[in-house]
């Protein structure tokens, strides 16, 4: 089965569909999609810690919008990759968002005579499809920590590659913090 597109979810206003319950009858949720997100933090984060990687760029989100798993992965692996083959070991990189949203899909059938097999709009609720995280105005979204000038050029580039794949508005920002 073939995902639905981003933009039939991205930019609702949305509350967020949460509720899962040991308690069979409390539970809104009946099933929830398995995490597509396989790490939140990579690279050293020892280094980040000790304050060896001073240099910090984040990409921030300039509106209210629904980030999918899917997509907050598929940037992870990305990203990973760009920095560890530059880099290997010397950056700290995490994702802040955590995908809690479960989006629902009312199927609907497109062969002829669907309109007799299908119940339309009665009991839409729809089944859980995906998770995305639901991201505010100004929040962060990626954060990345390098060592030198040279590594922050590269992180702001490999930022700007994966705007494409985040939907809404959003920036860059690069920050010194010496510890």
């Amino acid at each position: 089965m073939a995902l639905r597109k981003a933009s039939a979810y991205s930019r609702k206003r949305v509350v967020p569909f949460t509720r899962v319950s040991k308690k069979k009858g409390k539970s809104y949720v009946k099933t929830v999609p398995q995490q597509k997100i396989v790490k939140f933090t990579m690279g050293s984060m020892a280094l980040y810690n000790e304050g060896k990687l001073p240099h910090e760029i984040t990409l921030i989100s300039n509106q209210k919008v629904q980030i999918r798993h899917n997509a907050l992965e598929a940037c992870r692996q990305f990203i990973n990759k760009k920095l560890d083959e530059a880099l290997t070991g010397q950056y700290f990189f995490k994702i802040i968002p955590f995908p809690h949203h479960i989006q629902r899909e009312n199927k609907m059938l497109t062969t002829p005579g669907a309109d007799r097999m299908q119940s339309g709009m009665q009991l839409s609720f729809g089944k859980a499809s995906g998770k995305a995280a639901i991201v505010k105005d100004g929040s962060k979204v990626f954060f990345i920590a390098v060592p030198d000038e040279k590594a922050v050029k590269l992180a702001r580039n490999v930022l700007k590659q994966i705007k494409a794949k985040i939907p809404g508005k959003k920036k860059i920002v690069y920050e010194f913090v010496k510890k």
